[in-house]
């Protein structure tokens, strides 16, 4: 038989590497079963070990079983070190002590177990020693707060150039000035770059020292105006500013539809009227004012203008026209002959019911009987013949319904020949009872010889109040309604001239 030589087999370095990688591997196996094993003994260690009874001890034995906790914990930890098998290194730059005593540098499989102990010791004391890591707070979006202050970052202003800070002002040179809240200060800005840059260069000393004084009362003159904040209440009549008559508008409600305005009436003192008014009122009781006496009738009444007053029933107007109406009255002559009588009342109050006449025929009495000043009632429910006569007799004011009155007028018992004072009281309610075509035929038969002129004289205070103080006077119109519907409207435009609406 032929033998044959057994040659070496060649093994390429791909099989050398497979070897190499499963030796590797070997190792890792070997290393995670012995840290299996270790784990299962500590396991069993904790098993193994009962728990404490709680016992109460006092505050002098206190120290004595802490020391004793702390030396169970360390006997605890040494066994447990001595079970993992810890080899005898310092741990110093990854070298180790040998048996001679000198460091050795430790190898890869070696630094690796190192660092798995330390881990290991770690988690022993965080299990005997109770350590606990702070969990972080997870933050959501919405948990944000916002913050209500300025930060300084957002300060934008300290960017300011001076051209910004600085700007152009535009100058009218005397000429007006801009729209503005405030013209004084823009007034005051003017002034300040007319003397400060322009003037100032021109100006002599003695120029510049009256500037200053100017300048001076100017401001004596606004502290004074500041210093003067009183309420109207504690201002005489001759103090009160335009600003003083606006708040006393306001706090008494009263809201005026027409150009030039006289001020109104806050006392009764202040009204000017004759001593014998006063007593009267004084006698009476009336102390206070009501809104629409203090503006309507009253002060406006005196300056022979056409009036619309809106107001309520129970609000005083009656004696809101009727002071004015006995003051006109009183200026005129008084009736006192046949021939005079035959001419005619010098006013006529019109309202829509019989009960309301009557309670106006009594509050005139009240003031015309002392003055002299004689009224007749005519209205239906009372004696005919004693109304004619009474009429006929002459009087200076007639206080009637619209139909009684017509009746009179159309059988020649009475003449309007020198009316000149009309009062048409709750005109809205005369309109809703259908008595328009009555007071339009009334109205007709007034005289048109004392209206006033369609020009700018109707406007003119001086001639009006001029003409007041004359026996020829201008009719005055004043109406008095609750409500302002259409008709009442109509009516107004027809018989009134440059009234007021109050």
């Amino acid at each position: 038989m032929a033998s044959y030589d057994k040659k070496p087999v060649k093994r390429s370095r791909s099989c050398e590497r497979e070897r190499e990688e499963d030796r590797e591997h070997e190792r890792k196996r070997a290393r995670s079963g012995e840290r299996r094993d270790q784990t299962k003994d500590i396991k069993s260690l904790d098993k193994n070990q009962k728990p404490s009874p709680i016992l109460f001890i006092d505050d002098e034995t206190k120290k004595d079983s802490k020391q004793h906790q702390q030396q169970l914990l360390a006997s605890d930890f040494n066994k447990n070190k001595e079970h993992c098998n810890y080899d005898n290194d310092d741990g110093e730059n990854g070298k180790r002590t040998n048996t001679n005593g000198k460091k050795e540098p430790l190898s890869l499989d070696e630094e690796v177990k190192d660092k798995d102990n330390e881990k290991e010791v770690e988690a022993i004391k965080e299990s005997y020693l109770g350590l606990m890591k702070e969990k972080r707070r997870v933050r959501r979006l919405n948990d944000r707060k916002f913050v209500f202050d300025w930060d300084t970052s957002e300060n934008t202003s300290v960017d300011y150039n001076n051209i910004y800070k600085e700007h152009h002002q535009v100058q009218f040179f005397g000429r007006g000035n801009l729209t503005s809240i405030d013209i004084e200060a823009e007034k005051r800005d003017q002034s300040e770059f007319y003397s400060d840059q322009l003037l100032k260069k021109r100006r002599t000393e003695t120029e510049k020292e009256q500037e200053k004084m100017r300048l001076k009362k100017v401001k004596r003159k606004e502290e004074k105006q500041k210093w003067d904040d009183r309420h109207w209440s504690e201002k005489a009549s001759n103090e009160m500013t335009e600003r003083d008559w606006q708040i006393f508008r306001e706090d008494y409600n009263i809201a005026i539809k027409a150009g030039q305005i006289p001020d109104p009436i806050r006392t009764w003192k202040e009204c000017g009227f004759q001593n014998e008014i006063l007593d009267i009122i004084d006698k009476i009781g009336y102390k206070d004012l009501t809104p629409i006496q203090r503006q309507a009738a009253i002060p406006i009444g005196l300056q022979n203008r056409d009036i619309i007053g809106v107001a309520e029933t129970g609000s005083g107007k009656t004696l809101a026209f009727l002071i004015p109406l006995l003051l006109w009255v009183s200026t005129l002559p008084k009736i006192e002959t046949p021939e005079e009588a035959d001419q005619g009342p010098y006013s006529i109050i019109l309202t829509p019911t019989r009960e309301l006449a009557q309670q106006i025929e009594e509050e005139t009495n009240k003031f015309g009987q002392p003055l002299g000043i004689r009224t007749v009632l005519v209205v239906g429910g009372l004696s005919r013949e004693e109304q004619e006569f009474r009429l006929r007799m002459g009087c200076e004011i007639v206080i009637a319904t619209p139909e009684r009155l017509i009746d009179v007028l159309e059988n020649r018992y009475l003449v309007l020949n020198q009316c000149t004072y009309i009062v048409l009281d709750e005109a809205d309610r005369m309109i809703d009872m259908g008595f328009e075509p009555d007071v339009q035929k009334i109205l007709e038969y007034m005289p048109v010889t004392n209206l006033k002129p369609d020009n700018e004289d109707a406007e003119n205070k001086e001639k009006l109040s001029a003409n007041y103080n004359t026996t020829k006077k201008y009719r005055q119109t004043i109406m008095f309604t609750a409500t302002m519907p259409a008709a009442v409207e109509r009516l107004a435009r027809t018989y009134l001239e440059n009234s007021y609406e109050l």
